[in-house]
């Protein structure tokens, strides 16, 4: 991670503050302040060291789910040209001692359906997992997670949820149609490779796999693909290793890529709705209509799995028609009441409603139409804003993540770390505070499909790679600046 005063400052700005102080730098209500005012991607230190949720490391919630099972996605280890999308990956129902077990090259018939998966070529996450459901005979445990800190009153672990993955477990790039994120690393060590919003054409948006309020990249930021995707040289990575005990902000509308460094990881999260992200559901309506009806019209048999795993089905056309409708309806009694137009938080009622501030939800036959997410165009960055962000107290207690050197992110060259050793130390459970796990293996797919766009060595259209797929069309249709047109003049017809 860097901030200011240069590496070795960055090793110890993290560190506890005085021994045996409590206090916490920022009150909730200046900690709420700078979420809702930071720009850019931060990371809070000293805030969470009383919560109880620290100690939740994979054994001791190994106890707690008492061998309830939960799904894993497992992936390969080694790094190709393409993003490794869930619609790849293979899924596992598993408890936790069987991970534990697999993870720990315990014996196979100790880790049940791991066994199946070389723990050498595989690794292993239960992500997404809504803190809400997997603990809902135990509502008690909630309270181990304590947003109040951060100014945000009654949000627990009920809006929350949680990350277990094994070394190289990863998501792939993306960014989240709507609110800012707050992520607590539990156990191990996670770095997150982030991109700027302004970054997102060099990106190569795609809603290929479809999630709802999800926009992935095309580029496999690990192992980008520059001939492929040449504008990618002109992205600049922003990029921290996250250590127990720590917060990040990741600010609203920026891209993401997430990768287990550590043996094992656990971290949690929330997303903090904001104002904003009602004209954002309006676009995500959008999305989800042309992507189902675009879709669903091809022949199932062509084998593309379009539609992510975490979504249940596709909707029909009614159904998104009438998401549409509420979301418009929705944009128009938040504009009479006078709060569109400003990134900061909603009232306390729609903080409360933990349906809005989760990212992703499986679909559900019947489900209200105003769950749905959203792509939101970015908001303008104004003086003011460029005057707050210069009060902004960075220091020991808000590190600010900065940009790499272009040379340094194309090579994939780990970020300079906080030292964040003693949080370390507090949460081990014996073997996963190890230092830097060794570099992937670098491969080429052998499968990779040249874009429709490729030209022959003479310059001219490659007869062979002219035809044009429906995701080729998708991808221009449904670019997010093109919705946020649509948006805009969508909105513009009802309101008159």
């Amino acid at each position: 991670m860097r901030g200011r005063g240069g590496p070795a400052a960055a090793s110890f700005l993290c560190r506890r503050g005085e021994e045996g102080s409590d206090v916490k730098p920022f009150t909730p209500e200046k900690a709420k302040e700078l979420v809702m005012s930071l720009q850019q991607p931060a990371v809070f230190c000293n805030m969470a060291g009383d919560w109880p949720a620290l100690h939740w490391n994979t054994k001791y919630l190994s106890v707690v789910l008492d061998g309830k099972t939960i799904q894993f996605r497992l992936g390969l280890k080694t790094v190709d040209l393409v993003p490794q999308f869930e619609t790849k990956c293979s899924y596992v129902e598993a408890t936790l001692a069987e991970f534990l077990a697999w993870s720990c090259g315990q014996p196979p018939c100790l880790s049940g359906p791991f066994s199946r998966y070389e723990y050498s070529k595989y690794w292993a996450y239960a992500d997404y997992k809504y803190i809400a459901r997997i603990f809902e005979d135990k509502p008690e445990i909630f309270q181990d997670i304590r947003w109040s800190d951060f100014g945000f009153p009654g949000r627990s672990g009920k809006e929350s949820t949680l990350w277990i993955g094994s070394e190289g477990a990863n998501t792939p790039c993306h960014l989240d149609s709507y609110g800012c994120n707050l992520v607590l690393q539990v156990q191990g060590r996670k770095r997150w490779h982030l991109f700027p919003p302004g970054d997102t054409s060099f990106l190569y948006p795609t809603r290929i796999p479809y999630e709802e309020s999800s926009v992935f990249s095309k580029v496999n930021v690990a192992n980008p693909d520059l001939k492929h995707f040449p504008e990618f040289r002109n992205a600049t990575a922003h990029v921290v290793t996250l250590s127990p005990g720590q917060v990040l902000l990741v600010p609203r509308h920026w891209w993401h890529y997430v990768e287990s460094i550590d043996p094992i990881t656990v971290s949690i999260n929330s997303w903090i709705e904001l104002d904003a992200d009602h004209e954002a559901r309006v676009e995500e309506a959008i999305t989800r209509m042309l992507v189902c009806a675009v879709k669903s019209a091809e022949n199932p048999s062509d084998g593309d799995l379009w539609l992510n795993p975490t979504e249940v089905e596709a909707t029909s056309h009614e159904i998104n028609l009438q998401y549409l409708n509420e979301a418009v309806s929705a944009y128009f009694r938040c504009q009479k009441a006078g709060v569109l137009g400003q990134a900061r938080p909603s009232s306390a009622a729609a903080e409360q409603r933990t349906s809005a501030s989760r990212k992703r939800k499986k679909r559900e036959v019947g489900r209200e139409p105003e769950d749905s997410g959203s792509l939101n165009q970015e908001l303008g960055f104004s003086t003011l804003q460029a005057e707050k962000l210069q009060e902004i107290p960075f220091g020991p207690h808000l590190i600010q993540v900065l940009p790499e050197s272009q040379e340094t992110s194309l090579m994939g060259a780990a970020a300079v770390e906080s030292d964040g050793s003693d949080l370390l130390r507090e949460n081990e459970g014996g073997h996963f505070g190890k230092s830097h796990c060794t570099r992937k293996q670098l491969v080429t797919s052998n499968d990779y499909r040249t874009p429709a766009h490729q030209t022959g060595t003479d310059g001219s259209p490659n007869a062979s790679q002219t035809a044009l797929s429906t995701n080729d069309l998708l991808d221009c249709l449904v670019n997010p600046r093109v919705i946020s047109l649509v948006a805009r003049l969508l909105l513009e017809r009802t309101r008159v």
